[in-house]
């Protein structure tokens, strides 16, 4: 998969079953300067129906490129694949209903196409994971819950997982709780507004440690409702993208906001012992300051429970391709606010 960051494609590759969940090898394959301008210049932008199309058929070639890739520093053979997932490359993403020729219209948009990767590959693949959550009146988001739930949940122990990616978003698991009782959401921005005032990103948030915090306009930021508003709810580059920019936020300010809302979506959940940090944004020494003097919750990175902080997501992919298959529902309507549990997936 790539994120709302574009800034490559993450690829997990894991021995999946129902009681097995194993990561064998990960990387991250960049996407060249040309290529991730030109997905950014598609995101939540006026473009051209021949632009989209265009890299919707590249990126299903550089998906399946970089899975070969993936599999050839791992020592394993393309024979050894019985199925992929690929969620593809976020370009629009609108949970909420909208009127459109006069009826409420949510929806999602990922390119990638998965019919160039089946065919590079000999593979079948399951993609296009938003859109049935969507049309079951959910946001489509996040679907990360599943995976949480089976890897951190305890009988005993209150847990949070945050994967701070371009947004950052939480699920949280109280002691004793079954699927369908957690809460996930978006929290807010994660590394897409400190990567657009440095990019391609901050080293370690060395750059953010130097600044200044503009205390006036942070505060302004805040008063945004949708940080106090009740999860199901998701944010994205329609949110925090160019035209956040233009408020005229600086990398300091961009780093606090992050830190500051996520605090606040963890408000709510006293019952909450752990935080565990996943996502590019666990890389960053600063942030990750800001956020331990903010909250009350020991804060500890995926690895600690086995999980690379930069595969979480990509094993996701792979765990909702293998329920799709199995023919299960793996959304997590409590999360997203869907009217009921649907499969996700479409298969090629």
């Amino acid at each position: 998969m790539s994120g709302t960051s574009v800034d490559g494609i993450d690829v997990a590759i894991a021995e999946i079953g129902d009681a097995r969940l194993d990561m064998l090898a990960h990387t991250t394959i960049p996407y060249p300067d040309d290529v991730r301008r030109a997905i950014l210049s598609i995101s939540n932008a006026d473009t051209h129906t021949s632009t989209v199309a265009r890299l919707n058929a590249l990126l299903g070639e550089l998906f399946a490129e970089a899975l070969l890739a993936a599999l050839d520093r791992a020592g394993l053979p393309p024979s050894s694949l019985d199925l992929i997932g690929s969620h593809g490359q976020t370009i629009y993403h609108q949970g909420d209903p909208a009127e459109v020729c006069g009826r409420p219209i949510a929806t999602t948009l990922q390119i990638g196409e998965a019919a160039v990767i089946r065919v590079r590959t000999g593979v079948p693949v399951v993609s296009n994971f938003r859109a049935a959550d969507i049309a079951a009146g959910g946001q489509g988001a996040p679907l990360v819950p599943f995976l949480d739930f089976r890897l951190f949940a305890s009988p005993s122990a209150g847990r949070a997982a945050l994967n701070i990616g371009g947004i950052a978003n939480i699920t949280v698991i109280p002691a004793g709780a079954g699927l369908h009782q957690i809460t996930a959401f978006d929290t807010g921005p994660g590394n897409m507004v400190m990567d657009a005032l440095a990019p391609p990103f901050d080293p370690d948030g060395a750059g953010a440690r130097a600044g200044t915090l503009n205390h006036a306009l942070l505060e302004e930021l805040l008063r945004d409702p949708y940080y106090r508003r009740p999860p199901p709810k998701t944010a994205g580059r329609e949110q925090y993208g160019a035209g956040f920019l233009r408020t005229g936020i600086d990398l300091r300010t961009a780093a606090e906001l992050t830190a500051r809302t996520i605090a606040l979506a963890l408000e709510p959940f006293p019952g909450i012992s752990e935080i565990i940090v996943s996502g590019g944004g666990a890389h960053n020494g600063f942030l990750m300051e800001r956020l331990a003097a903010l909250v009350p919750q020991s804060i500890v990175a995926s690895r600690k429970y086995g999980i690379d902080v930069d595969a979480k997501e990509a094993l996701l992919i792979a765990l909702l391709a293998y329920e799709r298959w199995q023919g299960r529902p793996a959304n997590v309507p409590s999360a997203t606010g869907a009217r009921g549990p649907v499969l996700l997936g479409s298969i090629s």
